[in-house]
């Protein structure tokens, strides 16, 4: 599990930051990867990383600002085009789907595979056999969520050598073994396997939320996330100002993360008056509270570790 930044700046983009789009590798976990925002030219911020798009699994929509969405068809057309053929799914706001289909169907573009969408809406949740999404709606201009993704524990380590030594070679009931089913051995002996396997992993959490104010729904959504990645569109001096527009500083992002226990605090959406010199200023607004914080650059990419 991998974040993988494509765009990290506010608004519009720059010579230096294109805008918003970050990538969750799961390639060992589900062979693909996730798209959080497709601001304009994520496609060719693509081209420049190790990902492929026909490897694009799930794209979650924070918000409808065109920063966060204007690259979404283009991409979703290259991608029909670069041989993509497996379904792709989209979970965004009410009007996501309206945005995208009145792109392709102005542009007569007919793509090579299915489109899914999904509205999500506050206090959305779901689930597959290998994860849980919850989103949660934030503070900004219009309706922007934040998703909070769980892994599920994974089984624990089977102990091989101690069923070698009761005569047991590897098999099909190794496989039921490590799941805890209890077995039974031809010469009847009963085998617990919760005894033979070390605890469960637990899974990891990251947390990825659109733009907002600093509000409780942030806490909520990162609560001892291993990765909370949110925006810190200003340096503190411009509290004033990221109130009006509906953003977040540098300090305000890690008061919230500090409250929810995270571990580690990736900003991003970051405004462009803040060139490589004036970066430390954020990063160490940020660590005074938060040590564990980053500020992201594209292309940039962070691996989650597994917790021990």
């Amino acid at each position: 599990m991998e974040l993988y930044f494509l765009g990290t700046g506010a608004g519009l983009p720059s010579k230096h930051r294109n805008v918003s789009s970050v990538a969750l590798l799961l390639h060992a976990e589900r062979g693909s990867f996730w798209l959080f925002d497709v601001g304009e030219g994520t496609q060719h911020q693509l081209m420049r990383s190790p990902l492929k798009p026909a490897k694009l699994e799930y794209v979650f929509i924070t918000h409808l600002h065109g920063d966060h969405v204007f690259g979404l068809p283009g991409l979703l057309t290259s991608r029909s085009h670069q041989g993509g053929q497996s379904p792709v799914r989209i979970f965004g706001p009410v009007g996501t789907k309206a945005f995208v289909m009145a792109a392709l169907d102005v542009s007569e573009t007919r793509l090579d595979y299915a489109l899914e969408f999904v509205d999500v809406y506050d206090g959305w949740r779901y689930e597959d056999e290998q994860c849980i999404i919850h989103a949660q709606l934030l503070q900004h201009r219009i309706a922007s969520y934040g998703y909070r993704i769980e892994e599920k524990p994974q089984l624990g380590m089977l102990d091989a050598e101690r069923l070698r030594s009761l005569g047991l070679e590897p098999g099909p009931l190794y496989a039921r073994i490590k799941r805890g089913e209890t077995v039974v051995l031809p010469d009847g002996t009963h085998i617990d396997g919760k005894t033979y396997c070390s605890p469960p992993i637990p899974g990891r959490i990251v947390t990825i939320c659109g733009d907002t104010r600093p509000c409780d729904a942030v806490v909520s959504l990162a609560r001892d996330a291993d990765v909370l990645v949110h925006e810190a569109t200003y340096a503190h001096e411009r509290a004033e100002q990221a109130k009006v527009y509906y953003h977040a500083t540098a300090r305000e992002v890690a008061l919230m993360a500090k409250e929810a226990h995270v571990h580690t605090l990736i900003m991003t959406h970051i405004s462009s008056r803040y060139q490589e010199e004036q970066l430390p200023v954020l990063c160490a607004e940020a660590r005074h509270i938060m040590p564990n914080s980053f500020v992201a650059e594209d292309h940039w990419s962070y691996v989650i570790p597994r917790k021990q």
